[in-house]
C-alpha cells in the first residue's frame, strides 16, 4: 500500500506538472495549430486524470464502483477531446454527431452513474428528508445554471435548429444536470472535506468552459483550437482527479453518512438561490425552464421545511420524555437533578426550601394489594400534591414512593405550613377498588441557603430530616444539625447493604420441653455483625428497619438462614423446630405462603419444622386478611405461634376464630409469679385455657429454677430464658446441646422429642 501512495503522488505531481505546462503554453501567441502544446500536451494533461482514477481504483477498499465510473468517465472526455484535436490538426470538419460527441456523452453518463454509486454506498436506504434536501440543492442549482445557459441557448435558437446545434447546446446542458446533482448529494451531508471541494470546484470550471465553447461555437468568429479557453478542460479534469483519489484516503472516515456544515448550509443557500431566481425573473425577462426549476426547488423547501417542524416537534416531545415520569406525569429524578441547580443559582441568598416526602407503610400497600393498586395510588397522590403547589414550585418523583418539591421565595415558617397542608390532603382517603386507603407520608424539610448551598446537601439534609420525622412519628421535620440524627442516616445506609455482605447472623434461644427437660426447638434471632460497631442486637438496628420498610426484606433473609439451620440438623437426624418472628408488613403479603412453602420444599423439610411467632397487635390490625394468610399457612403444615401473649388487645376472641398451635407467655407475667399472687394465678390460668383450646403454651423469660418448676409444676408445655440459655451462636449452641443430660422419658412424636 505504501508503494501504491508513494506512485500515485508522483503521478499527481507530473500531472500538475503537464497541465501548468499546457497552461503556460496556451499563453505564448501562437499563429496557428500547435503539434506540442495543443496536441501532446492537451492529450496527455487529459489522459493523466484518467491514470489517477485507475491508480485510486486498485488502491482502494470501498466505494470501488464508483471509482471504476469515474475513471470510465475521465477516459471517455479524454479519448473524445483527443480524436478531436487529431482531426482538427488535420484540417478535417467533424461531423455531427461524431465519434468524439460519443464519448462526450458517455462522460456525463459515467460521471452520473458514480455518484449513484457514491449515493448508494453511504444512503442504502435514504429518508425523505435527505430525498427532499438532495431535490432542493438540485433543483436550485440547475435554476441558477439555466439562467447562466440563457444566453446560449437563445443564441442557438437564432437559427435554424440542427443536430449540430443540439450537440453543441447538449455538452452545457448536461453540465448543468450533473452539476445539479452534485449540489444535490452535498446537501444530504454525505460527504465533506477538500476532496468534495476539488470536485464541486471541477465541475464549475468544467461547465464553465462548456459554455465558453457554446458560445464561440454560435460566435460568427466560431471555436478556434489554441485559445486561452481550451486551459478549461484539463485543469477541470485535473481537479476532479484530486477529489476522486481523495476518496481512497478517507475509505475509514467515510464507511458511514456524516452530518456536517454542509448538511444545514447547502439546503438554505439552495433556497436561497432558487427565491433568488424567482425574484431576478420579476425583473427582467428568464426562460421559462429557470422559473420551472426555481419554482419546483421552493415547493420542495416547503415541504422539507414542515418536516423539519414535525421533526422539531418529536424531538420537543422526546425531550420532554425523558424528563417525565412516566407513571405520575411529574418531573423524573433526572429532570430534577437538572433543573434545581439552575433554580438554586437564581435564588442566590433568598430563602427556599426542599421538602423530600415518603409514603409510609407503601410497601404494604404493593405487597397486599398488589402494584397496579400501588401505581394508582402514586398517580393520585401526585395529583394531590400538584394541588397543594404553587405554579413555580418544582415537583418530581424521585422514584418508588418517594418524592420532592423544591419551594422559591419560602420561609422556614412557610415551607412547615407547606408540609401541613400536604399531608392534610395525603389525609383524605384514596379510594382504590373499592378500598379507602389513608396514605400518611413523612416529610423531612432542609432550608436554602442555611443547610445547604447545591442540590446534594440539601437532599442529604432533608433524607436526615425524613427520617427523623418518621422515628418521632412527628409527620415533617426541619433538618436539625444532630451528631446522632447522622449517625442514623448513616446506620440505614450500612443497614441496606448489611444482607447483601452477609452481614446479618442468627443467634438461637433453646426452648425445653418441660415434661422431660429436653430440648424441643429453638427460636431464631438475628444480629447485626457491624464491620465496624461490632455485634448489635436488635433493639439497635430493628427500629430504622421498620423505618426504611425493609422489615419484609430482613424477615425472609432470617428465614433463609433458619431454615438452612433447621435442614442442618434434620441431615444430621437432630430434628429441632425452627421459630421465626414474623412482620406485620410479611403477615399482609399475600404470596407469603407459597414462598414460605417453595422455601421448605427446597431444603426437603417438612412443614412443622418451622414455627412462625407473630404478635397480638399485629392479629388486631387486620384481622381479615390475617386469618386468609394464617389458614393457608398452617393447612400446609406450619405451625402458628402467638408471641407476647397476654400484653396485646383484650380480645380473645381470635383465639376462637384464627388458626394458632401455640401461645408463647410474656416475661412479664411469667418474672413475677414468685412475687404476685395474681400473676401466679393468671399463668395458671393462662396454661388451663391453652390446654382446653387444644394450644401448645410455651412459657418466655425464664430467669430462676423456681419459676422453672413451677411452671412445670402448672402443666406448662416448654419454657425458654436466661435460667436455661442466652441466645448462642450455632456453634455454641451445638456444645450446649450436647452437654444436656438424657432425658429419662421422652415424649414421643415427630419435632416433639427432645433432642441431647
Amino acid at each position: 500500500m505504501g508503494v501504491q501512495r508513494r506512485a500515485s503522488s508522483w503521478v499527481m505531481c507530473s500531472m500538475w506538472l503537464i497541465v501548468g505546462a499546457y497552461v503556460i503554453g496556451l499563453a505564448v501567441p501562437d499563429d496557428g495549430f500547435n503539434p506540442v502544446v495543443d496536441g501532446w500536451l492537451r492529450t496527455i494533461a487529459l489522459c493523466m486524470p484518467t491514470v489517477v482514477c485507475v491508480m485510486a481504483f486498485f488502491r482502494a477498499r470501498l466505494r470501488r464502483a464508483q471509482l471504476a465510473f469515474a475513471a470510465a468517465a475521465a477516459a471517455s472526455f479524454a479519448l473524445a477531446d483527443t480524436y478531436s484535436v487529431f482531426m482538427l490538426s488535420r484540417n478535417q470538419a467533424l461531423t455531427f454527431p461524431s465519434s468524439a460527441d460519443v464519448g462526450f456523452i458517455f462522460f456525463y453518463l459515467f460521471a452520473l452513474v458514480a455518484l449513484s454509486a457514491l449515493v448508494h454506498s453511504q444512503l442504502r436506504r435514504p429518508s425523505w428528508p435527505i430525498l427532499i434536501d438532495s431535490a432542493v440543492g438540485a433543483l436550485s442549482a440547475a435554476s441558477v445554471l439555466a439562467v447562466l445557459l440563457n444566453p446560449v441557448l437563445e443564441s442557438s435558437l437564432l437559427g435554424p435548429v440542427s443536430l449540430e446545434t443540439v450537440v453543441t447546446v447538449s455538452r452545457p446542458s448536461l453540465d448543468l444536470v450533473v452539476l445539479a446533482v452534485v449540489v444535490g448529494v452535498s446537501a444530504t451531508g454525505l460527504d465533506s472535506g477538500r476532496r468534495w471541494s476539488f470536485l464541486v470546484a471541477g465541475l464549475l470550471v468544467l461547465t464553465a468552459s462548456d459554455l465558453a465553447f457554446s458560445a464561440q461555437v454560435f460566435s460568427d468568429g466560431g471555436y478556434v483550437i489554441g485559445s486561452v479557453l481550451d486551459a478549461g478542460w484539463p485543469v477541470a479534469f485535473a481537479l476532479m482527479a484530486v477529489g476522486v483519489d481523495g476518496t481512497v484516503l478517507l475509505d475509514d472516515a467515510m464507511s458511514r453518512p456524516r452530518t456536517s456544515g454542509w448538511t444545514l448550509v447547502v439546503p438554505a443557500l439552495a433556497t436561497a438561490a432558487g427565491l433568488g431566481v424567482l425574484i431576478v425573473s420579476s425583473q427582467i425577462r428568464l426562460s421559462w425552464l429557470a422559473i420551472s426549476l426555481a419554482s419546483l426547488a421552493l415547493v420542495a423547501a416547503a415541504v422539507r421545511t414542515h418536516l423539519a417542524y414535525r421533526q422539531l416537534l418529536k424531538m420537543a416531545d422526546l425531550r420532554n420524555q425523558t424528563r417525565t415520569d412516566d407513571l405520575t406525569g411529574l418531573l423524573n429524578r433526572r429532570a430534577f437533578y437538572t433543573d434545581v441547580p439552575n433554580r438554586l443559582a437564581v435564588l442566590h441568598n433568598q430563602p427556599g426550601a426542599l421538602l423530600l416526602l415518603d409514603l409510609d407503610r407503601f410497601k404494604e400497600v404493593n405487597d397486599s394489594l398488589g402494584h397496579d393498586v400501588g401505581d394508582r395510588l402514586l398517580v393520585q397522590v401526585g395529583q394531590r400534591l400538584t394541588e397543594q403547589l404553587r405554579a413555580n414550585d418544582l415537583l418530581a418523583r424521585l422514584g418508588g414512593d418517594e418524592f420532592a418539591v423544591l419551594l422559591s421565595d419560602t420561609h422556614p415558617e412557610q415551607a412547615v405550613v407547606v408540609a401541613t397542608k400536604v399531608r392534610a390532603a395525603l389525609a383524605q382517603p384514596f379510594t382504590l377498588e373499592g378500598i379507602a386507603l389513608q396514605a400518611n407520608a413523612s416529610i423531612g424539610i432542609a432550608l436554602f441557603p442555611d443547610h445547604g448551598q447545591d442540590l446534594k446537601g440539601l437532599l442529604r439534609k432533608a433524607d436526615m430530616a425524613m427520617y427523623a420525622a418518621k422515628a418521632a412519628r412527628s409527620g415533617h421535620q426541619i433538618f436539625a444539625e444532630n451528631k446522632s440524627s447522622e449517625d442514623r442516616l448513616h446506620l440505614l445506609q450500612e443497614l441496606r447493604g448489611a444482607s447483601l455482605e452477609d452481614e446479618l447472623i442468627l443467634h438461637y434461644q433453646p426452648k425445653i420441653d418441660l415434661a422431660t427437660g429436653g430440648v424441643c426447638g429453638v427460636e431464631a434471632l438475628v444480629r447485626w455483625n457491624h464491620p465496624g460497631r461490632g455485634l448489635l442486637y436488635p433493639d439497635k438496628f430493628l427500629a430504622l428497619v421498620e423505618e426504611a420498610g425493609l422489615m419484609h426484606d430482613l424477615t425472609f433473609a432470617v428465614l433463609e438462614k433458619a431454615l438452612d439451620q433447621a435442614a442442618t440438623w434434620q441431615a444430621r437426624g437432630e430434628p429441632l423446630t425452627m421459630a421465626v418472628n414474623l412482620s406485620a408488613s410479611s403477615l399482609i403479603d399475600a404470596s407469603l405462603p407459597t414462598r414460605i412453602d417453595t422455601m421448605i420444599a427446597a431444603r426437603g423439610l417438612p412443614a412443622s419444622a418451622l414455627v412462625l411467632e407473630i404478635t397480638e397487635d399485629v392479629l388486631m390490625a387486620d384481622r381479615e386478611r390475617a386469618h386468609t394468610i394464617l389458614a393457608r399457612l398452617r393447612d400446609s403444615g406450619i405451625q402458628i405461634a402467638i408471641d407476647d401473649f397476654g400484653t396485646g388487645y383484650s380480645s380473645l376472641s381470635y383465639l376462637r376464630d384464627l388458626p394458632i398451635d401455640e401461645l408463647k407467655l410474656d416475661q412479664s407475667f411469667v418474672m413475677s409469679m414468685g412475687d404476685n399472687a395474681r400473676a401466679a394465678k393468671l399463668v395458671s390460668y393462662t396454661v388451663a385455657l391453652a390446654h382446653g383450646l387444644g394450644l401448645r403454651i410455651v412459657a418466655e423469660g425464664v430467669e430462676c429454677q423456681n419459676a422453672y418448676k413451677e411452671l412445670a409444676r402448672l402443666g406448662c408445655d416448654q419454657a425458654q430464658g436466661y435460667s436455661i440459655s442466652r441466645p448462642l451462636p450455632i456453634v455454641e449452641l451445638d456444645r450446649w446441646i450436647k452437654r444436656r443430660p438424657v432425658p429419662t422419658n421422652q415424649r414421643v412424636g415427630a419435632f416433639a422429642s427432645p433432642i441431647i
